[in-house]
């Protein structure tokens, strides 16, 4: 069981990334783009904000110059014994300069305020919308696919989302209006250093997008991989006593480190490339230095503009790079922000259950009457488990579906509460089609126990009422007894208020077994399913719990699912399955006498004896 869960959680072999794009990048961005469009009124603050904490950056070098200018004539007048330095002009202009960087600060303080509240709440709704879609999924994903994969889309995915918008969106504002800013402030200094200047655009445009195109497929494959590694971790953990008992941990940790290598190579190239855009642009930076020195000493020495200019304007050009450097790394961010985006809406998009019927029918009065009538079905289509089931159940009673493994017993059960529907034939509840009732309406007449339990982490009385949440406290201990096990629970330290751990391992698997007996009591349904629910109890408790069953299958029409044929002697028909069909039904004894296939199956369990 173990290496088969390591199996299905095992990625493809094979190089990564070489050439590979996401499947639908636009797509997904247009999905993200709607989520943020909720919050428009916000980001109209932010951008806003941001645009004139940018603008007044921009203009500081420029006033700053003013004070630079001032100095420079004073001191060549006071040389030349014309005048003097002209303190108080300067310290206005130097007011001036600390009032436009404060508040050019104090409005980026408030958009980054505004950006993070408006990302943390589109955080919240991916992943309430996430939750909320698990819940409206077909039984069929969740059986062909990890686990650890879809929490990681919770989790990573969401978290990359995150910060992709907090760090990306705003800094995409500043760096544009930075750029045109720099580029207007720079042309009312000089247009002939300007034209200089910006000839370092065209080369950073063009590294860049060189540098975009060899990282991209490398994010994706980065996020999918992540994934795939969550996806292992969590299956390994949850098998890890059985890894030990079959001594697998070198075939697991060789799995492991397959999958973990992959995830090592995308995210080793997709970080390695994207972190050759910072140096590449202080090269294409400093040549832009180069250039802007020698033509501006030049123009001085003419006359033509100011030593306050030239400080200005070399202000300018590491302003002018510096936009184009966040863009790169935006860029890059953007990418991997998209990539999370692609699984989390590819998730959000994944085909749902219909919840409703189409004209739906309300169950009322439900007595447990149901038929079956030449049911067919298949999990792969191409290969049928359920052929031509039929039979009518009448209310009150007790039903035994019994045979070999894969004869299709569990499967029924599957058809009837619709966790899969069935691709010929009908069934049907108090005459009406099972189709026709919401999925939830039709699931509130059945109560299950199922042969793997399942307990949450919370306290025994907690789990008790899971079916029930409006049960009184007493109730909850009614059933208990009823399911023989309030003794038990009266014994644990803090009763009833014991804390459950995780994974229920701090009380047995036969005492888990009980728990989910009582939680099915307690939920008091007309129809009651039971996929062998005494499986994990010793003989002892398991006659006591037959009484209890009988006690509870009173009045109430019930479906066993059993192996231990023990267990089903005093069922009102048993019906045997082999390979999809009812190959003999009737009652105990009824089958035992026409020593057919029941009485082989019968007699092998007893052969000991």
């Amino acid at each position: 069981m173990a290496e088969q869960r390591t199996r299905r959680a095992r990625p493809a072999r094979g190089p990564i990334g070489t050439g590979e794009k996401p499947k639908n990048f636009s797509g997904s961005l247009k999905h993200l783009l709607a989520h943020i469009a909720r919050y428009k009124f916000t980001l109209i603050a932010v951008v806003l904000m941001a645009v004139g904490s940018t603008v007044f950056a921009v203009i500081g070098p420029k006033v700053m110059a003013q004070a630079t200018n001032a100095l420079a004539d004073g001191l060549m007048r006071k040389i030349a014994g014309t005048g003097g330095i002209d303190f108080t002009y300067i310290g206005k202009i130097l007011l001036i300069t600390l009032a436009i960087y404060v508040l050019s600060s104090a409005m980026n303080f408030l958009q980054g305020w505004l950006m993070t509240s408006v990302t943390n709440r589109i955080c919240f709704a991916l992943r309430r919308d996430i939750t909320a879609k698990i819940n409206r999924m077909p039984m069929k994903y969740f059986e062909t696919r990890s686990y650890g994969d879809i929490l990681s889309r919770i989790s990573n995915d969401v978290d990359t989302i995150g910060m992709g918008l907090n760090m990306s969106l705003v800094q995409i504002i500043t760096s544009l209006v930075t750029l045109i800013g720099v580029l207007v402030m720079m042309l009312t200094i000089s247009p002939l250093m300007t034209l200089i200047a910006i000839c370092v655009i065209p080369i950073s445009i063009l590294l860049i997008s060189i540098v975009v195109k060899r990282s991209q497929p490398y994010f994706r494959a980065q996020q999918e991989y992540l994934g795939k590694v969550n996806g292992q971790v969590e299956e390994d953990y949850g098998g890890h006593l059985v890894i030990k008992a079959f001594s697998r941990e070198d075939a697991v940790l060789r799995d492991f480190d397959e999958t973990n290598d992959i995830l090592f190579r995308s995210a080793w190239k997709s970080q390695f490339l994207s972190g050759l855009m910072q140096p590449m642009m202080i090269f294409v930076g400093n040549l832009g230095y180069v250039a802007v020195a020698i033509s501006g000493g030049a123009l001085a020495i003419r006359g033509i503009i100011g030593i306050g200019d030239i400080q200005a304007f070399i202000q300018y050009v590491k302003n002018l790079t510096q936009p184009i450097q966040q863009m790169a790394t935006i860029i890059n961010q953007l990418q991997s922000m998209t990539a999370a985006s692609e699984r989390v809406f590819e998730f959000l998009s994944e085909e749902e259950e219909p919840a409703v019927a189409e004209h739906p029918v309300r169950p009322e009065d439900v007595k447990g009457n149901i038929g079956f009538s030449h049911v067919a079905f298949g999990y792969n289509p191409e290969q049928p488990v359920i052929h031509d089931f039929s039979v009518q159940v009448t209310p009150g009673q007790k039903i035994a579906i019994v045979g070999p493994t894969g004869a299709g017993k569990t499967t029924i059960v599957k058809l009837l509460l619709r966790f899969y529907d069935v691709d010929a034939g009908s069934i049907t509840l108090e005459g009406q089609d099972i189709r026709d009732y919401d999925r939830h309406e039709l699931r509130d007449q059945f109560a299950m126990v199922l042969q793997d339990t399942w307990l949450f982490r919370g306290t025994i009385r907690e789990n008790i009422r899971y079916g029930r949440p409006d049960a009184t406290d007493a109730e909850v201990e009614q059933a208990a007894d009823a399911a023989l096990v309030d003794h038990f629970i009266r014994t644990l330290p803090g009763g009833y208020d014991m804390e459950l751990n995780e994974e229920a391992t701090n009380v047995s698997q036969g005492q888990k077994q009980l728990l989910t007996i009582a939680r099915a009591i307690l939920a008091d349904r007309k129809i009651l399913i039971l996929d062998e629910a005494t499986s994990s109890v010793d003989t002892r408790t398991e006659e006591l719990i037959q009484k209890a069953m009988d006690r509870l299958m009173e009045n109430r029409t019930s479906f066993i699912i059993a192996h231990r044929l023990s267990t089903i002697r005093n069922a009102d028909r048993i019906l045997v399955m082999k390979e999809g069909d009812i190959v003999e039904q009737g009652t105990h004894t009824e089958l035992l006498q026409k020593n057919g296939f029941y009485a082989e199956l019968y007699n092998s369990q007893f052969a000991a004896v």
